[in-house]
This record gives structure tokens, sequence and C-alpha cells, in this order.
């Protein structure tokens, strides 16, 4: 039986947890040969916080854990005991797992990886005429209005108000903070 791809269930937040856990429970019982990888799919997002840029891991499948597993029945009953599990994702009832369509999977693994390649991002994208407080640079404490949205570059095009004029500028996406 070949290895596929099976979507876990778990307490929403804990996913870390629950994948360290497996991750033991597959070195103390010897498992890599049935569980070839355990995945969270996560992506890098920046927000500010008084005026600071913190970076962290979001989870794009909140609650989802991807293992990559033979399935069997001794295996589903040591994954399902993993705390704060709920189990498996298209299970049928009393039933074996189901897993992931080839397709499903590519396309998980791709947003995966186009993630780390974007980098960081903003954790709420920034969109053209959005009111904005520059933090940071020579014009710290103006505000303005997102005029242009650069993506691949992370900078926007901000109109902010100089001696009464309407003034372009260029600045990077940690350097404002959104106006609410």
């Amino acid at each position: 039986m070949a290895k596929e791809w099976y979507v876990l269930r778990a307490v929403s937040g804990k996913e870390k947890k629950v994948k360290q856990y497996l991750e033991s429970e597959i070195e103390r019982l010897k498992l890599h040969e049935q569980i070839s990888q355990v995945l969270i799919p996560t992506e890098k997002v920046f927000e500010m916080r008084n005026g600071k840029k913190k970076l962290r891991e979001r989870s794009f499948l909140p609650g989802y854990i991807l293992l990559e597993c033979e399935i069997s029945s001794e295996l589903i009953p040591v994954i399902k005991d993993v705390p704060n599990v709920i189990g498996f994702l298209a299970e049928s009832k009393g039933g074996d797992p189901v897993p992931l369509r080839h397709a499903e999977v590519n396309k998980i693994l791709g947003k995966v990886d186009e993630a780390n390649e974007k980098g960081e991002q903003p954790e709420e994208p920034f969109i053209k005429g959005e009111p904005v407080k520059v933090m940071a640079g020579p014009f710290n404490g103006f505000s303005g209005v997102v005029d242009e949205v650069y993506e691949d570059r992370k900078k926007l095009k901000v109109v902010v108000k100089i001696f009464g004029r309407n003034t372009p500028i260029e600045l990077n996406y940690f350097q404002v903070e959104k106006e609410f």
C-alpha cells in the first residue's frame, strides 16, 4: 500500500502541539516507515503593533494538519489518541479515513511553496484608497491615503499632505499601519 495524504482535524490553535506530540509518538513507537510527514500549512505574515513590525506564522488551514502516511488499522487509534485531535477529515462512519486527491495535495503544497517564496506578507493586505498612518522614516506621524500597492516589492505609494499640498511618497509595508 502506497503512502497518501490525509487531513487530521485538531483543536484550532493547538496544531503545533499536536504536531510535536505526533512527532514524539513517531519516534517512540518507531513509525517512520508508516508516517513520513506531518505538515501544518503556514505562511509568514507581519503586523504592526505599537509602531513595531511583528513577524509571525499563520496557519492558512486553521484546525487542520496534513499527514503523509500509509494508513493501517493499528495506526488510526494511535493518531486519534493524540491530545487535541478530533479525528480525520472525510472519515466514513466506522471506516477508514479517506485520502486527499492528488490535485488537492498539489494545490495545498503549491500554496505552501508560494507562501514561502513570497516571504512575509502583511496580515491584512493594503487596499487602494485606504487611510494609513506613517510609523517610521522621515514622515513619521503623517497620515495619508494609499494610492498604489506594489505587492512584488512590498511597497506602497501613499499620498500625504505636506505644507497643504498632496505629495506622493513611496514607503515599505512595515513603515505604515492602517488607520481606523
